[in-house]
């Protein structure tokens, strides 16, 4: 992907502060930073309220940066996908060039704010994470293999692990395991999304699951992945950022998120297009209460332990 590729588009409109904005891919964003507080929070360290906030907030411009440089090197694609063509650099409101210079900026202040603020693990782990976002997956996986969202899916499991070295310095089993929730979430969380996105993808030439295997063999992984998702999730429980509150909720939420994998894989592709992948769309959305709540749980955890509560 060359900056030049894309000047034939014509940028007649001056950009204001919300297509820069655009580029940090808020609603992204907000997960990043969910799970970065909650690995924060979670952890053995107390944190300073202040140092806390600008360590969060370094983490989630790191968090934009890699979005706008996913977008800077996706904006060919972008620009034939009905999700995402109104995208700033495809609708004409920012330049490529732009766009990477942008991320690069925010990358690079991010990382070093973030060791000043907090320590230079946690700065690690966040130069590491927009490393592996932006070179790993999206230069070099995202179209070349349909295990592109496996992989790549690391990218986005980090934010946790990054909080919590905010807090001891280092890394834990406990930060480990957030990790590996976020990391065995992401592939059903995305093949639900390319199940009814398919035909979006296979116009950008996206290697997707259901592009290169078909709907029914991504039905099948998406109910593999939920099963083994479950023992990871369920077992955080039992550690030291578990406990009654949030092992209650793991079980009833993965029992849940199971019972709708179920559901889509026992669907024939033409009952799933006579209702236009209705049940794929709503297992979609489950899939992100799923990962909000689990947080959540962890999160009220935390927060009863610190008044003497929580906690086995």
């Amino acid at each position: 992907m060359s900056d030049a590729s894309l000047n034939t588009t014509s940028y007649d409109n001056e950009a204001g502060f919300g297509d820069f904005f655009a580029l940090l891919k808020p609603r992204v964003m907000s997960l990043v930073v969910f799970t970065a507080f909650v690995g924060l929070l979670v952890a053995p360290v107390s944190v300073h309220p202040i140092i806390g906030f600008a360590a969060i907030l370094f983490i989630a411009i790191g968090g934009g940066a890699s979005g706008a440089l996913n977008m800077w090197w996706e904006a060919d694609v972008d620009a034939l996908m009905k999700r995402t063509r109104k995208r700033p650099i495809p609708a004409g409101k920012i330049t490529a060039g732009e766009a990477k210079a942008f991320g690069l900026t925010l990358s690079v202040m991010a990382v070093v704010m973030l060791g000043l603020a907090a320590n230079f693990v946690a700065a690690g782990l966040l130069a590491f994470t927009i490393f592996f976002y932006v070179v790993v997956y999206t230069m070099g996986l995202k179209r070349r293999t349909p295990q592109n969202i496996v992989i790549g899916g690391a990218a986005g499991a980090f934010p946790p692990m990054i909080g919590w070295a905010v807090a001891t310095g280092g890394i834990s089993i406990e930060s480990v395991l957030m990790f590996s929730i976020i990391f065995m979430w992401t592939p059903p969380h995305f093949w639900s999304l390319a199940l009814f996105m398919n035909d979006d993808y296979t116009k950008a030439g996206i290697p997707m699951l259901p592009v290169t295997h078909g709907r029914r063999v991504t039905r099948a992984h998406i109910l593999v992945y939920t099963l083994l998702l479950a023992p990871v999730a369920v077992g955080a429980g039992f550690t030291s950022i578990g406990g009654p509150v949030y092992l209650t909720a793991s079980v009833l939420l993965n029992a849940w998120f199971i019972a709708g994998a179920v559901k889509i894989w026992r669907r024939s592709e033409e009952a799933a297009v006579a209702d236009k992948y209705a049940a794929e769309r709503k297992f979609f959305r489950i899939s992100l209460l799923y990962l909000f709540l689990h947080f959540g749980a962890l999160l009220a955890e935390g927060i009863l332990r610190s008044f003497g509560m929580g906690g086995w």
